[in-house]
């Protein structure tokens, strides 16, 4: 079985199996012994053939005694060492030795194994249950890396989730959720696993379980299956496949035809992450519906009918001495809030203690607890005396619970719509669509209604004006306008004829068009933004380090700070330093000093503070990825907002990338209708992308609109002259197209006319073409690859951004003198190959800069890598381009504004969100002490200090969600 990991994301990316963590400093050839490791599978059954150098071998003696300790381990086949390479080849089998025993082995021995990486690693998605706070994901990371086979863990608070990278030779995913359970939270798997090309299958006329194991078997050996998963009570199966070999369809067909009373169809499981924030949103709600159901009788027992005689005085009858009818009743109505309703705060503790940290839940159950345990001691001091008169305390910890539950349940509203951009994208793809079958004469035989999930590659659909596209293809028929928008933030529709790329979740306006499936499932445009997205919001940005610092010391701070506040009211109280008028009556120096500390113990809580960061990083990449730009992870995010230096590629990035004819002129008597009509006889025949754009512009000058047919026209011996153009003959004529160097190699006279026209386009930065008839120049095509429309005014824009532009490509100095003057860039560097752009970016980072690089994602990857921000202009199916932080993923230069905008926007709020978060706590903890107390006779109840306990969350949260409101500061104007 091939293990299923094509697209694992967080800091050091990887999209469709490929490392994207290319940030590394590239190999030398020096550094060539110390590691290249590749795990493959060997051609026999459970055999794997790992291959990797060894650095420190100096003879053949060394090779020989690695050669003997690697055949001594019990599973190992055969291994191979050049002493001349330093290079190993060992043959293993994974049940009986796993590769670190190898590395070990080699490492004991006295030799040198660096950067070993096995590739054989799988990776899965859980969902993370009980964390309320920053130290929380942290505990939960600390013991998913504890666990041996893990390889990387990254968790996302605000999402709830976590990404794990591990070892399936040494554990699975229950193992995993073991661990995590072990340390106290819960966990259920998402997936694992390319989750995009899974099929889900509900079966009819399974008897025994024997069936199911039967149907999984024959399913195992179908071709293109990579896992298959059953579930024999719910009689399902979930197929995992490759796309490029079959697909759901074909693996429903085969479940029917293998057995005569199986039925099999489609099941479309429920979406764990809408059914899970429902669940969760519906326990707070009830949670705190019940607590209400206590507390509120409870408040008004204990202030509000004591302030209304006589409706009050029964409250005040003694049951026994002191004990009166209000203290049990207020006792009886708290206990059920304090340890039934309030018991995930006990549990939480206990873990949090367990992990030797602590949480929100320890401060919580500290508060309530000394106020309950308090309460419970003045009720049981006034039953057995019958001069005792204290207050309790019950309220406090009824209404602090409730208060507390209030925030969560109103948090986890708010945190559900921090997603709601990436919702959308994922609705995007239509349920439905129209499957044609076609017979081998290209006829449409019939048209059928499927569902989306069991299109295969190479279907024909069709697409009605108004549906959506649902998977990424290209047209074989039909004209029409697509609407965009919803995945490229592009407005304006694009026209679509038979060869264009249409992208799945996108609207076909007008028209009807004919389709086939070129990419499905994971393949799609969609589903890798989707992913990107997804990982992006799991990813922790740098700037997240600031909340995990303070939440390391600040638990454990708040508890001191409690404590001391109880003694600084409790000792002077004892001894009389402050006036006994400033003890409330009814209570006492040891009550008035338990309030003010339970207040600090709950107003200081940090949660909010770990929601600050992730929560706005969530909107932000939403919201970036509607308006067409894929910021991958708060890495990048953070980043962006530092750049001072932009480094533009020219082609494709500055210019449209394709070469347009811009003039053209004759320099002899011949008509301008047959000389268009030779250009186009003569490159039609070529596949170069100049001689497409002289056929284009040819076709659209000549007047009747319609090349010359018949034998005029045929082409003759057609040669290619390498870098200098082509020649041929048609019909009677000798024709050669190409520049000047063709033109002497031929012996064609340039006179002074055309050396002229070349001179005054070269100045222009555009290519000139000649046409030379029979030995003499008939006219010639000046072209030119256009800048685009908007580069001017986004390097105006981004003057005013005070951020500088420079130029790098690799196309001489005049054409790109004339394209950075027209665009308003003054620093070019021109004639540069794909190293020495980046070596370019390392010299303005030395001097300072931070600098973002923007290019097509190809040939510019070194230095999109070696920038501080690589941002790739991409468009369609090309959004995981991999060396890129961020995609642009229309061609589009106003996205870079975009994306350094939403970039400064996004930290901007999250500088805001800290002070939503420590705002209350600054504020709070004074007051909640007592420092105000003595002046102006303002406390804060512990019930209150809960409330504003919760406010700070859901301002944390509240002020994320305003980046929902973001629009883009420019938009190019024609």
């Amino acid at each position: 079985m091939l293990n299923s990991c094509n697209f694992s994301f967080g800091e050091g990316m990887e999209v469709n199996g490929k490392d994207d963590d290319l940030k590394t400093p590239l190999l030398q050839p020096s550094d060539a012994v110390i590691l290249d490791i590749k795990s493959v599978p060997s051609v026999n059954q459970g055999i794997k053939t790992i291959t990797f150098k060894i650095g420190g071998i100096e003879c053949a003696s060394c090779s020989s005694s690695i050669e003997s300790l690697l055949l001594d381990l019990n599973g190992v086949q055969s291994a191979i060492v050049s002493a001349l390479q330093g290079q190993a080849v060992v043959k293993y089998t994974p049940e009986l030795v796993g590769i670190k025993a190898i590395k070990e082995t080699v490492e004991d021995a006295g030799f040198e194994v660096n950067d070993f990486s096995d590739q054989d690693i799988a990776v899965c998605r859980l969902k993370i249950k009980g964390m309320m706070c920053t130290s929380c994901s942290e505990s939960v990371e600390r013991a998913l890396l504890m666990v041996e086979g893990v390889k990387k863990a990254v968790v996302g608070l605000a999402l709830e989730e976590a990404k794990i990278n591990y070892d399936p030779n040494i554990i699975n995913p229950n193992q995993i959720i073991e661990a995590i359970e072990d340390s106290g939270f819960g966990a259920d798997l998402i997936g694992s696993g390319n989750n995009g090309n899974k099929v889900h299958i509900k079966l009819e006329g399974i008897v025994t379980s024997q069936d199911m194991t039967g149907i999984k078997n024959s399913l195992e050996s179908l071709n293109g299956v990579n896992d298959v998963e059953i579930d024999t009570e719910g009689c399902k199966v979930t197929v995992e496949y490759d796309p490029d070999v079959t697909g759901g369809r074909s693996i429903i067909r085969f479940i029917q035809e293998s057995g005569t009373h199986y039925q099999a169809s489609l099941y479309i499981p429920e979406r764990r992450n809408e059914s899970e924030k429902s669940h969760e949103i519906k326990i707070y709600r009830n949670q705190f519906l019940w607590s209400c159901l206590f507390s509120v009788p409870l408040l008004m027992f204990s202030m509000v009918l004591p302030m209304i005689p006589p409706y009050g005085n029964w409250l005040s009858y003694k049951v026994h001495n002191m004990l009166t009818v209000g203290m049990l009743l207020r006792w009886i109505l708290c206990t059920p809030v304090q340890f039934i309703i309030g018991k995930r705060f006990y549990v939480g503790s206990y873990h949090a203690l367990r992990r030797k940290s602590a949480n929100m839940d320890v401060l919580v159950a500290l508060g309530t607890n000394a106020a309950y345990f308090y309460s419970v001691y003045t009720l049981i001091k006034a039953l057995i005396s019958d001069t005792f008169e204290g207050q309790d305390f019950f309220e406090t910890s009824t209404m602090l619970i409730s208060f507390i539950l209030l925030g969560k349940y109103l948090e986890s509203i708010a945190k559900g719509k921090t997603s709601d951009a990436l919702a959308k994208l994922t609705d995007l793809a239509p349920d439905t669509a129209c499957l044609l079958t076609m017979d081998d004469s290209g006829n449409t035989v019939s048209e059928t209604e499927i569902n989306s999930q069991l299109i295969q590659k190479n279907d024909i659909l069709k697409i009605f004006p108004g549906a959506k596209f649902p998977v990424d293809g290209v047209v074989i028929d039909g004209h029409g306008y697509v609407n965009e928008s919803m995945i490229t933030g592009e407005a304006i529709p694009v026209a679509k004829s038979p060869g264009d790329r249409v992208i799945g979740g996108t609207v076909n306006e007008n028209g009807c068009l004919l389709i086939k499936a070129t990419h499905i499932g994971s393949e799609t445009a969609l589903s890798q933004i989707v992913q990107i997205v997804e990982a992006a919001q799991l990813a922790r940005a740098p700037v997240q380090k600031l909340a995990d610092q303070i939440s390391r010391f600040f638990v454990p701070a708040v508890v001191a700070a409690a404590f001391v506040t109880w003694l600084a009211w409790f000792i002077p109280g004892t001894l009389g330093i402050y006036p006994k008028s400033w003890i409330p009556e009814a209570m006492d120096e040891f009550e008035l000093a338990l309030q003010f500390g339970i207040s600090v113990l709950v107003v200081a809580c940090p949660c909010a503070l770990g929601l600050a960061t992730p929560t706005a990083v969530m909107v932000a990449t939403g919201k970036g990825a509607t308006q067409g730009v894929l910021i991958k992870g708060g890495n990048a995010l953070e980043k962006a907002h530092k750049v001072n230096t932009i480094v533009f590629d020219k082609t494709g990035t500055l210019t449209v990338g394709k070469p347009e004819v811009v003039s053209d002129v004759l320099f002899s008597e011949i008509e301008m209708d047959e000389f268009c009509n030779i250009a186009i006889a003569v490159e039609a025949n070529s596949e170069h992308p100049i001689a497409k754009a002289v056929v284009e512009h040819a076709k659209n000058k000549i007047t009747n609109r319609e090349p010359q047919t018949g034998t005029g026209s045929v082409v003759k011996d057609f040669t290619v002259h390498p870098g200098a153009g082509v020649g041929c003959t048609v019909g009677d004529k000798t024709v050669l197209v190409g520049n000047k160097k063709l033109m002497r190699l031929s012996n064609v006279a340039v006179d002074v006319k055309v050396e002229n026209y070349f001179l005054e386009n070269e100045k222009l930065a555009r290519t000139c073409v000649l046409v030379a008839v029979d030995g003499k120049v008939a006219g010639g095509f000046a072209v030119t690859d256009p800048v685009k429309p908007e580069a001017a005014q986004v390097v105006g824009y981004l003057r005013s951004m005070n951020i500088n532009s420079i130029m790098v490509t690799g196309d001489n100095w005049s054409t790109a003198t004339a394209i950075a003057k027209e665009v308003g860039i003054e620093h070019v560097f021109a004639e540069i190959d794909p190293l020495g752009k980046a070596d370019r970016i390392k010299d303005l980072q030395a001097r300072g800069k931070i600098v973002a690089m923007v290019g097509d994602g190809i040939n510019d990857s070194p230095a999109l890598v070696a920038a501080n921000v690589g941002m790739a202009i991409g468009a369609g199916t090309d959004v995981a381009i991999e060396a890129a932080d961020i995609v642009l993923i229309k061609s589009n230069l106003e996205d870079v504004i975009t994306a350094i905008d939403l970039s400064r926007k996004t930290i901007s709020r999250i500088h805001l969100n800290y002070v939503w978060a420590l705002g209350y706590n600054v504020l709070g903890m004074p007051v909640a002490a007592g420092v105000l107390f003595p002046f102006t006779g303002i406390r804060l109840p512990p019930w209150l200090a809960g409330a504003l306990m919760a406010a700070s969350s859901i301002s944390v949260v509240c002020s994320s969600l305003l980046l929902q409101t973001y629009k883009k500061p420019f938009t190019y104007n024609k």
